[in-house]
């Protein structure tokens, strides 16, 4: 799916996400990722989505975004209420949809200069 064929603006985007991998601006990556408006850790090791643990999660609240998007692969898989609490006790809203969505809402909200961060999960993932 081609989400934008031009640069944006001045940060980091999603270009496209297919079973290949997700392309951020001309990089495709076939692993899952973190990435905000000025970052990517391509070396993110997640596992299952409903079996994330803290230390799992750590590089995602040391970019201190205000909101994170989990694309959690072809399929939404929502968190246990423990897992959402590590978000909530940061005060960081957390919205977990499949990975395709995830990365149209991130473009959206990074080019509206939210301090956002897209966890992704390849979208060939179906836990």
């Amino acid at each position: 799916m081609e989400l934008t064929l031009e640069r944006p603006g001045n940060h980091l985007f999603i270009r496209s996400v297919s079973a290949n991998g997700i392309c951020v601006v001309d990089d495709t990556y076939r692993g899952p990722i973190i990435v905000s408006a000025s970052r990517i850790i391509e070396d993110w090791e997640a596992g299952e989505p409903g079996h994330l643990t803290e230390d799992q999660l750590a590089p995602i609240f040391e970019l201190e975004p205000e909101i994170v998007l989990l694309g959690t692969g072809a399929r939404q898989v929502f968190l246990p209420p423990e897992q959402l609490m590590n978000f909530y006790r940061r005060e960081i809203g957390v919205e977990v949809m499949t990975t395709d969505a995830a990365c149209r809402t991130f473009n959206v909200l990074v080019s509206e200069a939210r301090k956002v961060v897209a966890a992704l999960l390849p979208p060939a993932t179906t836990p």
